[in-house]
């Protein structure tokens, strides 16, 4: 049975085929972990955006954080 893409917004994609099904913004390779690691440390929306080189945009990590916001949620009991 071979794995499918899943679309989990606007921005963010998992699929098989690139970075072995892991958390990525559409078309690039970048993690949506790590970026959501940079916010946790404090690190500003912009600066992350210039590390990245663009890759990223304001409305995908606005994305990611509400996604990570609504999982949180829903596990608590």
């Amino acid at each position: 049975m071979s794995k499918k893409v899943t679309i989990y917004g606007n921005y963010i994609i998992s699929d098989p085929k690139i970075c072995h099904g892991k958390l990525t913004f559409k078309g690039t390779r970048v993690f949506v972990e790590d970026i959501l690691d940079m916010v946790a440390q404090g690190l500003s929306w912009e600066y992350i955006i210039e590390q990245w080189h663009g890759k990223v945009s304001k409305d995908a990590i606005s994305e990611a954080v509400k996604l990570g916001k609504n999982s949180l949620l829903s596990n608590v009991g």
